[in-house]
């Protein structure tokens, strides 16, 4: 080859880490996409777990932590898995990482365990990391996936830890246990059974969901 072609050959040069793209990877699921808000999934576990704010944050690290390396895992081997039967291995790697959280609950918190022993196995139906294996990870690169996965996670996570903080406060008083209004001297502040009950956790939902559709401007096509 002469060096007069080799000048015309332009070098692409490799995408950055934090590129624009990669940005908006992992920021758009945590508003403009949000699963919950936008998508509207993954809606059972922001009813069924959401009573108090301390088994919420459990959960939310076990989405992140699964939704991450299923990812991970599935954009590794996408090459490898017959078109057939792709949902069948998603759902046995997804059912593989549940397993090593339950596992690690059961092992170092066994109280949470048993507050969320069952709702951490329903972890594996999901939708919002099946969806998210079938839609992106098994066509892009693993770093992108995790991009991906994490972004979705978190954008999960920070909506049902609202709804589960203004479950507990507004129906118990308290947040993480502490009671608020006692320590500001409002010992009569009346709590709200409501709140308990998964109607009031269909309320928080509902307000999070129009705020944040307003404020964006979303319509629904």
């Amino acid at each position: 080859m002469s060096t007069e072609v080799k000048e015309k050959i332009k070098v692409r040069p490799s995408e950055s880490l934090i590129s624009k793209r990669r940005r908006k990877i992992l920021v758009d699921p945590l508003d403009d996409n949000n699963p919950i808000t936008i998508q509207v999934l993954g809606i059972c576990s922001a009813l069924a777990v959401t009573i108090k704010l301390e088994p919420t944050i459990i959960m939310c690290l076990s989405v992140v932590f699964v939704m991450i390396f299923s990812s991970l895992i599935t954009s590794l081997i996408r090459d490898y898995i017959p078109v057939r039967v792709r949902i069948i291995v998603q759902l046995a790697i997804i059912a593989s990482l549940v397993s090593l959280v339950s596992e690690f609950l059961m092992a170092f918190n066994y109280q949470m365990y048993k507050v969320l022993g069952a709702f951490v196995g329903l972890i594996i139906t999901n939708c919002i990391i099946l969806g998210r294996l079938e839609a992106y990870a098994m066509g892009n690169k693993p770093y992108d996936s995790v991009l991906d996965a994490l972004g979705s996670s978190v954008g999960y996570a920070w909506i049902i830890l609202v709804v589960a903080f203004f479950r507990e406060l507004l129906g118990s008083g308290s947040v993480l246990g502490y009671k608020v209004f006692e320590m500001i001297g409002w010992t009569s502040f009346p709590a709200n059974g409501l709140f308990v009950d998964s109607v009031g956790a269909f309320i928080i939902l509902g307000l999070l969901i129009w705020i944040q559709r307003t404020r964006n401007g979303y319509v629904e096509n």
